[in-house]
């Protein structure tokens, strides 16, 4: 079992008008990560409802904020019991068998233009054995061609400019291989966390793109920038790309400051809490969609 700490702090300087902010910074609650304990701090006095999307189990906050500085803070202590399996177990679900919750993330979204991408992704994977193995193929071409370079994208880059440009930040990596798993008919969904064990070399602490990909019945983790250890990984939100999981969606005249993400895990080898590492199995926390 992992056992994560997670802090999030979020600054911002509102302007005279106020504004409105949708977070997404709440950890999800799913069946293998379970939310121990959690505290939400706010430095102003205003109603911060948390409401849970029944469709995703994304947990969205709602504020309306005053003018001035706004300081939110976030703590959690997460537990994570992931679902294992053997890599080479894992087979493609046919579309006819899928279940209906996954189909949406088999579509053109966005930032993930797979309509786009068709003959890149038949060239390239089509004839590779379907299953887990092709998904790992797909990563590891999306790893290989692109570079991961910090400030080199911004919020309107999508897959299709990523195979242009071969540089990129997590959530570009996130948006080509998702795109070119949907081009050849598999749902990957965009999923956000934080980047535990990332080289610091990379910068501060940060939140994270990823990737989870249908396979074998589960939602298993892949993370294609490789700059995270995947058992470290707290889930906050997923959904078809970028546009639907920002950690913050601000209505109004604000000046933000840049994160600060602490997330430490806790070993106890007497309660059996171990070190995220990376393993050859498959991970991950979801039962099913």
């Amino acid at each position: 079992m992992v056992r994560i700490e997670l802090e999030v702090e979020l600054n911002y300087e509102v302007g005279a008008q106020g504004a409105d902010f949708i977070f997404n910074i709440h950890a999800a609650r799913t069946p293998c990560q379970a939310v121990l304990e959690e505290t939400l701090v706010l430095s102003q006095a205003v109603s911060a409802p948390v409401h849970t999307d029944p469709a995703t189990g994304n947990r969205y906050l709602r504020l309306r904020a005053l003018p001035g500085p706004l300081k939110l803070t976030y703590a959690a202590t997460v537990g994570l019991e992931h679902h294992q399996a053997d890599p080479v177990l894992l087979a493609e679900v046919p579309v006819a068998e899928l279940p209906a919750a996954a189909l949406s993330y088999l579509y053109p979204s966005r930032y993930c233009q797979s309509d786009r991408l068709i003959k890149l992704a038949t060239n390239e994977f089509g004839q590779l054995r379907q299953g887990h193995s092709r998904v790992q193929a797909i990563a590891a071409w999306v790893q290989e061609r692109v570079t991961f370079t910090s400030n080199s994208s911004n919020s309107n880059t999508s897959a299709v400019d990523t195979v242009i440009e071969r540089v990129g930040v997590c959530r570009d990596f996130a948006h080509l291989m998702i795109a070119l798993c949907r081009a050849v008919n598999i749902p990957a969904r965009f999923a956000t966390g934080t980047d535990y064990g990332a080289d610091p070399g990379l910068g501060p602490p940060d939140f994270h793109a990823y990737v989870e990909v249908f396979v074998g019945g589960h939602w298993f983790i892949f993370d294609p920038s490789c700059t995270a250890i995947p058992m470290g990984l707290v889930r906050l939100g997923t959904g078809r790309d970028a546009a639907d999981v920002a950690f913050a969606t601000i209505f109004g005249s604000v000046a933000s400051l840049a994160p600060i993400i602490r997330s430490t895990a806790i070993v106890d080898a007497a309660r059996g809490l171990v070190l995220p590492q990376h393993v050859m199995q498959a991970l991950s926390t979801d039962s099913g969609c």
